[in-house]
């Protein structure tokens, strides 16, 4: 593409991909490929990557087709090329062809630099926005988990009155720490069901006042290791369900 007549096949695709971004965007400037193309009107000759804008069959340069006061916006940000195309009193679609797609394809815009400008302040704020709300939400989760877990606690030790407060909020915490997969996790737990609770509070024993963990370092069968140690499970579970 340069400043001479350009081939038919050339001017025709030009002409199409004008016609086509023009129904819907306005004017159309073309990225220019690696070859070298020169302004049909100063002369001046522009390299790959630079940028032409067609009138007819002449190629000019942003300068002489007065949209050098234009800054390019690179394609990507979808939001932020919508705001800065409408606070841009001129604007331009950018595309440039795919030999591979065969197709011109859309690059970016060209807009003023103040619209850029006014569109990059917007939308950090709007991203600092939802930076602030992430984090309310976040601890609002917070504060709903820990709501559980305590409750949790308080229906485990009205279950097991002798289970020591302490050790009844550490197998709370335990068990229904949140993408754990534990029991305290599941949607029967969740309704806070006696047997749920009882199985945590059986994990929790098992493994904090039998010999459970030695036997399985010694390399002991998980089910016969379970089998061994389940009459002081059952022995702490009653003394607990006491009170």
């Amino acid at each position: 593409m340069d400043g001479r007549q350009p081939r038919a096949g050339e001017r025709g695709r030009h002409e199409a991909a004008t016609a086509h971004a023009g129904r819907n965007e306005g004017i159309v400037v073309f990225r220019i490929r690696s070859q070298d193309s020169a302004c049909a009107e100063c002369g001046r000759q522009l390299a790959g990557g630079d940028f032409l804008r067609k009138e007819g069959d002449k190629g000019l340069c942003l300068d002489c087709a007065d949209l050098g006061r234009l800054e390019f916006l690179t394609a990507g940000d979808a939001a932020l090329t919508r705001r800065a195309v409408r606070y841009s009193t001129l604007h331009a679609v950018v595309v440039k062809w795919s030999r591979a797609r065969k197709r011109y394809e859309r690059q970016g815009v060209l807009a003023e630099p103040e619209a850029i400008d006014r569109a990059e302040a917007e939308c950090l704020a709007d991203e600092e926005v939802r930076r602030r709300r992430r984090e309310r939400e976040a601890g609002r989760r917070e504060e709903q988990d820990k709501a559980y877990v305590a409750e949790f606690a308080r229906r485990m030790r009205a279950q097991y009155p002798g289970c020591p407060e302490e050790e009844a909020r550490r197998i709370a915490g335990h068990a229904c720490r949140k993408h754990s997969g534990r029991v305290g996790r599941s949607a029967a737990a969740k309704g806070f069901d006696s047997g749920a609770i009882e199985l945590a509070v059986r994990a929790a024993v098992r493994h904090s006042h039998t010999p459970y963990d030695r036997l399985l370092a010694a390399g002991r069968d998980r089910h016969e290791a379970r089998v061994e140690v389940g009459e002081k499970v059952d022995a702490v579970l009653r003394l607990w369900a006491a009170g």
